[in-house]
């Protein structure tokens, strides 16, 4: 599977980076919602871990890894002293940040998929898990923080579905038994590259057929 891409270090080392820059980002969001410092730590754990959290739940890997590696739960707390203090300069970096995160976002897809499936889930169910486990942090993030989730909105450039992408080949490879370290690699940078483009172009999914209000669109563009 995947893990064999990686040696153990290199993979836990792949994880907290990850995890470091989806803290970030929901530190970043903390601070511009004007809150304390634990509101800050709070919006970094949960951005940060709640992807993997929900995943392990499902799938029955109790206790999660969230709580069984201290570095998991510690490095959203490095992100957070580094954004109460440097969040000024962090945001002038923020399309880098944005390029790790894209990295995360590909990482984490193709590890919850694998994850999922070798705890038993079928196919589908399995790329529903990866896709949970890339993007349910940021849901839960933007649901505490009494914001739209991003995914949601049809004015923020395409996240899921790179993430849905890198964990449909995945299973596709499983299918036909070719998951090895090129293919799951190769889904990882396929994710990674299509929400690079999608933040290039500002690629972003269609709304309904025949849209005639105009409220909805009015409404998120002065937000």
């Amino acid at each position: 599977m995947f893990q064999e891409l990686f040696t153990p270090s290199v993979q836990h080392a792949l994880d907290l980076v990850g995890i470091f820059v989806f803290a970030i980002s929901g530190a970043l969001l903390a601070v511009r919602k004007n809150f304390d410092v634990f509101g800050i730590a709070v919006l970094a754990e949960v951005t940060a871990l709640g992807g993997g959290l929900l995943r392990d739940l499902i799938i029955g890997a109790v206790p999660p890894a969230a709580f069984t590696d201290l570095g998991y739960f510690l490095m959203p707390l490095v992100a957070t002293v580094l954004v109460f203090f440097l969040h000024p300069q962090v945001e002038r970096i923020q399309a880098g940040v944005n390029v790790f995160d894209a990295a995360g976002l590909g990482l984490f897809c193709v590890t919850g998929t694998t994850k999922a499936y070798e705890y038993g889930l079928g196919l589908t169910f399995s790329a529903a898990l990866g896709l949970a486990t890339a993007v349910g942090g940021g849901v839960l993030r933007d649901v505490l923080a009494n914001e739209v989730p991003s995914l949601l909105r049809w004015d923020r450039d395409l996240y899921a579905v790179p993430a849905m992408v890198g964990a449909t080949m995945v299973v596709l490879c499983i299918r036909f038994d070719a998951l090895n370290a090129v293919t799951s690699g190769l889904a990882v940078v396929t994710a990674f590259v299509l929400r690079l483009l999608a933040m290039r172009y500002h690629w972003r999914a269609p709304r309904a057929w025949n849209r005639r209000s105009e409220a909805t669109e009015e409404k998120a563009t002065a937000q």
